[in-house]
């Protein structure tokens, strides 16, 4: 953008109105060589932001590191900065590429980097992805000449050891969570046997399936193991509900076999100690008490049972037996004795 009434030179023009006016100066040459050496030096301050790092190197060397804020360095060629964003996270993908993050998302899937053989010689399409940030810049700038490269290299390596060391169901249903954390640790200590500088935050299972050729037959597969956790719980649920019933019912039982017993102890002390009375009074006046207790017995038994009496003196005839229930029943008087039923036709003839 250029001011109003502004004039524009071009850099030859420029020189030599610079030369123009210091032509016939007596200090014009020193105070041209003073400035250049003033913008020499003022070329040495930088500024780190909060999410870096600065990396001094003097002729090549790592001399210092800095941190954020307004920073000196020698000016160049002596030293030089780099400053590398040390908080963000960064990332990779194995085994596919995204084309277009989207909406909605377009990816590249590459066979060669997610084909693998698992633990029971299976064969599993898996990608990953990586996140890692940097936790030593020095180690990052100069000891790994292709760090992305590298860190692609070393987590497919990382990926296909523990897949390989890992069951296929493992890895479709409930090992995910562990496999992820293997494949993290593994590819930490590789990057850092390679003083890489990195620090890798988090490894992502993206995608694990069969091969498409075998797609369907493993879904069977998931959905049989499915149904039998399902069974499992359904089982273990019912175990957990019939056991504590069964629990309360046998301490209902034992509770009511206990109130039983006492119940027969108390009964049988009580029992025992009548009769222990009883015999203390037999003791006493034995011919009274055996006579009591026979005339109490007659009176229970008695009434219950059908009485026949017989005269043992009478040795023979009909009065030996003395039928006490029949005269004991009440008799009607004579003329309230039920008569024979005339006939209808003798009713009439008498009216």
């Amino acid at each position: 953008m250029a001011w109003p009434n502004e004039e524009k030179f071009t850099p030859d023009e420029l020189v030599n109105r610079i030369k123009t006016f210091f032509k016939g100066k007596r200090y014009g040459g020193k105070i041209i060589f003073i400035g250049i050496g003033l913008v020499w030096l003022a070329s040495g301050i930088y500024i780190v932001s909060p999410a870096e790092q600065g990396v001094v190197r003097r002729f090549g060397k790592m001399v210092r590191i800095t941190s954020s804020g307004l920073r000196y360095r020698l000016p160049w060629p002596i030293e030089k900065v780099d400053t590398p964003k040390v908080t963000e996270v960064k990332r990779i993908e194995v085994g596919f590429r995204t084309i277009d993050p989207g909406p909605p998302a377009r990816y590249q899937f590459i066979p060669a980097e997610s084909l693998m053989l698992t633990g029971d010689e299976n064969i599993v399409d898996c990608q990953i992805i990586v996140q890692y940030k940097i936790k030593d810049s020095a180690d990052y700038l100069f000891k790994v000449k292709y760090i992305t490269g590298t860190l692609y290299d070393a987590s497919e390596v990382a990926l296909r050891q523990i897949i390989g060391n890992s069951d296929i169901d493992d890895a479709l249903t409930v090992g995910k969570l562990r496999i992820q954390e293997e494949i993290r640790e593994l590819l930490q200590r590789i990057m850092d046997g390679y003083e890489s500088g990195i620090l890798i935050t988090e490894v992502k299972l993206q995608t694990v399936r069969p091969p498409k050729e075998v797609e369907a037959a493993f879904k069977d597969v998931v959905s049989a193991k499915e149904d039998r956790e399902k069974l499992i719980y359904e089982a273990r649920g019912y175990q957990e509900d019939i056991i504590p019933k069964t629990k309360g019912r046998a301490a209902e039982i034992l509770r009511e076999s206990e109130g039983y017993r006492e119940e027969r102890i108390k009964r049988a002390q009580g029992d025992a100690g009548k009769f222990l009375a009883i015999l203390r009074e037999y003791e006493k006046a034995k011919h009274v008490t055996r006579e009591r207790l026979y005339l109490e017995t007659m009176e229970e038994i008695l009434p219950n049972i059908k009485k026949v009496i017989i005269d043992s003196k009478i040795s023979s005839g009909l009065l030996q037996l003395l039928p006490l229930e029949e005269m004991a029943k009440p008799t009607l008087p004579l003329g309230e004795m039920v008569k024979p039923a005339l006939p209808a036709e003798q009713k009439e003839k008498r009216r």
